[in-house]
């Protein structure tokens, strides 16, 4: 299996075009959840930055559903692994199996040799078994009996857990949430959405009838668009700021990895490319400091007595950082400047 390049795949889409093909994706998606649109773009915001994505909610609320709804939605390779205590990080990865026609050990692909994998209830699986991941979802390879074979870009993996209950699994790692781009939670519908749901998921599941309305192809050149918004040098200080902060945060013993940096300036990019625009705001990484950032650390032993939660740790950080002042325009502007040095962090539609 050969990793396809960017130029085997074309370049980045015009404004329009990503635009028509995003909100395509997401308006499918929808057909199948309803009333959680800012879930459903933050799920489609971290599979344009190249990322992973961990759902951990309460039983019942769509976490499964979301997965496959949007796995459905793009017409690409999609595998899907139940988790449980007995899979073996062979059924993950792949084997090898000798053939004795040829007299040769030949590689039988495992679930993840697919654009998009879905892991359902991850944490019922073994920690070896949780391990069989890692590479994968770092470096975008498998390794098995020394030879290594390169997976196909897009490659997400979308994971759900249940937090209650917690009798028979094994809680994920630091180093395996560490590779998450971002953790959701779907919460409860609100009362019009439950009754769209009565409605539409009564008789029948909508999401048998759900039809693809993208492609690999396409995913690969909105990645590609993603990769060309511009970050100004203060939102990326900005972002080193917030990552920073959680390391010297004295409620927390663990703070957030460089790779978390990495990860939120990616997220960003892509929910500005599905806000319609070409720079990143840092607005835009306010909004996802506790999706990308609050999984990934852990609090003291006295902030767990205190109930707590890193999610609330996390913004209250935001609300304490210094926003940047200095707001260079983006070199994509080409606006006229309102002399407020401001401009180029409007919104800007495409």
């Amino acid at each position: 299996m050969t990793q396809q390049t960017w130029d085997e795949v074309g370049g980045v889409l015009p404004h329009d075009e990503f635009r028509a093909a995003s909100e395509a994706i997401v308006a499918n998606i929808e057909q199948v959840i309803e009333g959680k649109t800012a879930t459903v773009r933050l799920a489609l915001a971290v599979l344009l930055a190249e990322g992973h994505l961990l759902i951990e909610d309460v039983p019942g609320v769509g976490k499964t559903k979301l997965a496959k709804a949007m796995a459905r939605s793009i017409d690409c390779t999609v595998r899907r692994i139940q988790f449980t205590p007995d899979l073996l990080p062979s059924d993950v990865t792949g084997v090898s199996v000798y053939n004795q026609e040829t007299h040769d050990f030949e590689f039988r692909p495992g679930a993840v040799f697919a654009n998009l994998v879905v892991g359902d209830e991850i944490n019922r699986a073994s920690p070896k078994t949780q391990s069989a991941l890692l590479e994968c979802m770092e470096e975008r390879q498998v390794t098995v009996d020394g030879v290594t074979y390169q997976l196909q870009t897009p490659f997400m993996v979308i994971a759900t857990q249940n937090p209650i209950e917690m009798e028979g699994t094994y809680p994920l790692p630091e180093a395996q949430r560490d590779r998450f781009t971002a953790r959701i939670a779907m919460g409860y519908p609100g009362p019009e959405a439950e009754l769209a749901m009565l409605d539409g998921h009564g008789a029948v599941d909508p999401l048998d009838d759900l039809r693809p309305v993208s492609d690999a192809a396409i995913v690969r050149q909105l990645i590609a668009t993603v990769r060309e918004v511009h970050v100004a040098d203060a939102v990326k200080q900005y972002a080193i700021d917030l990552v920073t902060a959680t390391r010297e945060a004295p409620e927390l013993r663990l703070g957030a990895s460089p790779r978390a940096t990495l990860q939120l300036l990616r997220t960003a990019r892509a929910v500005a490319a599905l806000e319609g625009r070409d720079y990143v705001l840092p607005d835009d990484l306010q909004a996802l400091a506790v999706p990308v950032l609050a999984h990934r650390i852990i609090p003291t032993a006295d902030a767990q007595l205190a109930r707590r939660t890193t999610d609330a740790i996390v913004s209250d950080l935001v609300h304490r950082l210094t926003v940047p002042q200095d707001r260079k325009r983006s070199p994509y502007d080409t606006r006229p400047t309102s002399g407020n040095g401001r401009s180029a962090y409007e919104p800007r539609r495409r």
